[in-house]
């Protein structure tokens, strides 16, 4: 795959007098700071969604996020293909980190079944990067919030099929977390609450 960024190098630091706006004018990984290196007391970690998944739209208009790697489908192929993008990004960036959720990284098929087939398939190529490049997953999470059958939550919800569909989401995300020796798994609520005796 050609590179996404060609023109780009990775991200040095350069001090406070730098020019340069791809350089670091204050954070040097290297330097030591109470006993440890800043690259061991500041875990930078790039979050999936934020950068790779956000269309950058608001209330008011489409998204506005410019993306020529990104063929606009929510096919596995083009998750893979982002997923490469990202390592390469990240790697530039010189970040020790990533972290996502479960959608962020691949498509909801048309079952759990074909929803968990098309994870495995993204997660074989991360594996293939976080190899390539050392970049380490620091935490997996379930996206418990986007798809419309959480309109009322996932382990909140009211519906047994939806929490059943949420429980089983979790421990396929959690699994996933693991093969990609996670530091961490986040267990995000993002819909989650109580609004009537129905959701007890």
């Amino acid at each position: 795959m050609p590179s996404a960024f060609p023109n780009i190098s990775k991200t040095q630091y350069e001090g406070p007098r730098t020019k340069n706006p791809l350089a670091f004018k204050h954070y040097n990984p290297d330097e030591v700071v109470e006993g440890k290196t800043m690259k061991d007391q500041l875990r930078f970690s790039v979050v999936y969604w934020h950068t790779f998944r956000n269309p950058l739209a608001d209330p008011f208009g489409v998204g506005t996020a410019v993306r020529p790697w990104d063929d606009g489908t929510n096919s596995v192929k083009n998750a893979q293909n982002r997923a490469r993008v990202a390592f390469e990004f990240i790697e530039k960036l010189g970040a020790p980190f990533y972290a996502f959720h479960d959608r962020d990284v691949a498509p909801e098929g048309k079952d759990l079944r074909e929803t968990n087939k098309n994870l495995d398939a993204v997660v074989k190529v991360l594996k293939e990067e976080q190899d390539r490049t050392g970049i380490q997953l620091l935490w997996g999470t379930a996206c418990l919030f986007a798809h419309p059958r959480y309109l009322h939550g996932a382990a909140t919800s009211c519906n047994a099929d939806v929490f059943a569909y949420a429980a089983a989401q979790v421990k396929k995300a959690i699994e996933v977390t693991h093969e990609l020796k996670g530091q961490g798994y986040v267990f995000w609520g993002g819909r989650e609450g109580y609004s009537t005796l129905l959701n007890t």
